[in-house]
């Protein structure tokens, strides 16, 4: 991977696994983004886009992000849906050739990884996703799809928006869901969107008119 920007970040547990490769890519402060969600993304289109590349991830695969708790599996072994997947908040992987992405500005973004090598998730993980339980259901559905072993599992979750800046501490829910799937490794980097607006975008602080930060992860071409 390139040398990062200043606006990008990584986190050193699943730096430590080689069978995949993240990014977080927080604030672009040249880009004036005070808007509705839909013009913000397009402005930050390309931009992403460029990060990207450069950093050589593929093509974007994303869902619709509607803060429920549905979950999409994209297989190697069929052909790919149309992004975004309506009417999902998470999915699921065993593809090497595209990069999972969930866009946030609050919300957490949960990366899992199997560390022998299979599946990998990315989740939406906001207030009302954690209390529908998107991340148990992810993992059961990384179970049932690829046979995914939970105790084989590192989960990361990105920064988002914490007490006392918000009243519900969904990152903590988050944590217990994982626990109680019987998630292997859970790590939370504990950084609150919400107190730094030079460096990450705040739904709530920004009274909905902002950027989305954008977390992204794929697997390894010589993971099989």
């Amino acid at each position: 991977m390139s040398d990062l920007p200043a606006f990008t970040e990584i986190f050193p547990a699943l730096s430590a696994y080689s069978g995949i490769r993240h990014l977080f890519v927080a604030r672009l402060p040249e880009l004036d983004v005070q808007t509705d969600r839909e013009n913000a993304l397009r402005i930050l289109a390309t931009p992403h886009r460029a990060i990207l590349d450069k950093n050589g991830f593929g093509p974007l695969a994303t869902g619709e992000q509607v803060h429920r708790a549905e979950v999409a599996v994209i297989r190697k072994s069929e052909n790919l849906p149309e992004f975004p997947v309506r009417g999902v908040d998470a999915l699921v992987t065993d593809r090497e050739d595209i990069c999972l992405g969930i866009y946030v500005a609050d919300c957490a973004a949960v990366y899992i990884a199997d560390k022998t090598g299979g599946a990998i998730a990315l989740v939406h993980a906001g207030k009302k996703g954690t209390e529908a339980g998107i991340v148990a259901r992810t993992v059961r559905t990384m179970t049932d799809a690829f046979g995914t072993k939970p105790s084989d599992l590192l989960l990361q979750i990105s920064p988002c928006i914490r007490p006392p800046q918000y009243e519900v501490d969904f990152p903590a829910e988050i944590k217990m869901q994982a626990w109680g799937a019987g998630v292997g490794t859970v790590e939370d980097c504990g950084r609150c969107t919400a107190t730094d607006l030079t460096r990450y975008y705040s739904y709530r602080k920004e009274k909905a008119r902002t950027g989305r930060m954008l977390a992204v992860l794929a697997k390894s071409p010589q993971t099989r």
